[in-house]
């Protein structure tokens, strides 16, 4: 196999038709490579960057990066994996999660051969009869062998008519910005498989289609979600991000080795007979893969500024190196929620209650278990918040 070929299939689940990739990488001209995001949240996080990695590998190979931002579909919402109609986006949180997008994802990609896209240019622009035209090439029968539609068929739930177009807004955009070949995730073949339908209903040559694998978030369960709270988020300071690493299970350690740092099976079957044999311990091939990951994604020297922080803070427990928080005076007793935003450990109250339930926020030892408790804090508290963040109250 061509060795350009063999290294941009390296880390994917799916290429389709692969013929045709391979005739594309192997043409010698320089391709279009299309990868859109709906700007639904602020923060891009590690399940986005196993796609953006990607994308740099291309980048590397002297291809053009489409990275779109979806805008215009953002308004809709992707109901792909979801069982019931997604609310309606604002014009505003639309734009102030946009902003935050192009920073995060100038972390893996050059700025060279590297094209931002909105796809409101071209969607806000469609008249009535171009928009009719475009409903005319899908059939209802097509867009109902999508999963998601289907399971909620069954269950008699509602799907919205607007969801339904959803796919082909999307399968659009690859026909204006005529992209040769598209990358999503697994839960997206269906979508990036309308964007090849839809260039061949208007004339073009189609895009070929790679898929990647979906991250599991840190519950080793769910997909990375940043509703679900099992995120490690790109713009999180790297101590932070090094610490929520370190407290997957061992078993999710070999996941991470392989899609985010592409560690091949032999590699990992090497480890793993390593720990086997009483000759590697998991906690220091978990060490390598936070130390890695952080590296890969920030920077060498915050990942090794993270280490010795966990190991001093967390495996000698010396609490005084701690992340050190001033609280302003003349603050009174604060609600947990509060005083957990104050310090910034948190963002959101439901994600205080969903660690106040699992027990994992503590006071000086004090495990909190009433979510509704209000905090009489003082100088020297020590806040512990999941397994691996620690503040010092002053």
């Amino acid at each position: 196999m061509n060795e350009k070929i063999q290294d941009l299939k390296i880390g994917t689940v799916a290429v389709i038709p692969e013929k045709e990739f391979d005739k594309k990488i192997t043409s010698g001209k320089k391709l279009r490579i299309k990868l859109g995001m709906d700007p639904t949240a602020p923060d891009l996080h590690l399940g986005h960057a196993v796609v953006l990695r990607k994308l740099r590998q291309f980048q590397d190979h002297g291809h053009e990066i489409l990275c779109l931002i979806g805008d215009f579909t953002a308004r809709i919402g992707d109901p792909t994996g979801k069982s019931k109609t997604r609310p309606v986006l604002t014009e505003e949180a639309i734009i102030a999660n946009t902003k935050t997008y192009l920073e995060q994802v100038n972390r893996v990609l050059s700025k060279d051969n590297f094209r931002l896209c909105f796809n409101s240019e071209w969607l806000s622009k469609l008249s009535s009869i171009d928009f009719v035209k475009l409903c005319g090439k899908v059939t209802l029968a097509r867009l109902i062998e999508r999963e998601d539609f289907a399971n909620r068929l069954k269950e008699h739930s509602s799907i919205g008519f607007h969801e339904l177009l959803y796919p082909l807004m999307q399968g659009y955009d690859s026909v204006e910005l005529k992209a040769d070949i598209e990358l999503g995730g697994t839960d997206q073949t269906f979508n990036l498989l309308m964007g090849r339908f839809l260039q061949e209903q208007y004339g073009q040559e189609p895009q070929a289609v790679m898929t990647l694998p979906l991250l599991e978030g840190l519950d080793g369960v769910e997909k990375m979600s940043k509703s679900l709270g099992n995120y490690v988020g790109l713009s999180e300071p790297a101590q932070e991000a090094y610490g929520k690493l370190m407290s997957i299970s061992d078993t999710l350690m070999w996941r991470y080795y392989e899609i985010l740092l592409l560690a091949s099976v032999a590699a990992i079957s090497q480890m793993q007979e390593q720990v086997k044999a009483g000759t590697a311990h998991p906690l220091h091939l978990k060490k390598k893969m936070a130390h890695d990951i952080v590296a890969t994604f920030w920077s060498s020297q915050e990942a090794a500024t993270a280490q010795t922080y966990f190991e001093t803070v967390f495996q000698d427990r010396d609490h005084s190196q701690a992340q050190k928080v001033v609280i302003p005076v003349g603050t009174g007793p604060l609600w947990i929620v509060d005083l957990l935003k104050l310090i910034g450990a948190i963002k959101t109250s439901s994600e205080v209650k969903r660690l106040v339930e699992t027990g994992s926020i503590s006071i000086d030892g004090d495990v909190i278990t009433d979510f509704k408790v209000v905090i009489d804090w003082k100088p020297g508290m020590i806040i512990k918040v999941g397994k691996h963040r620690v503040y010092t109250l002053s």
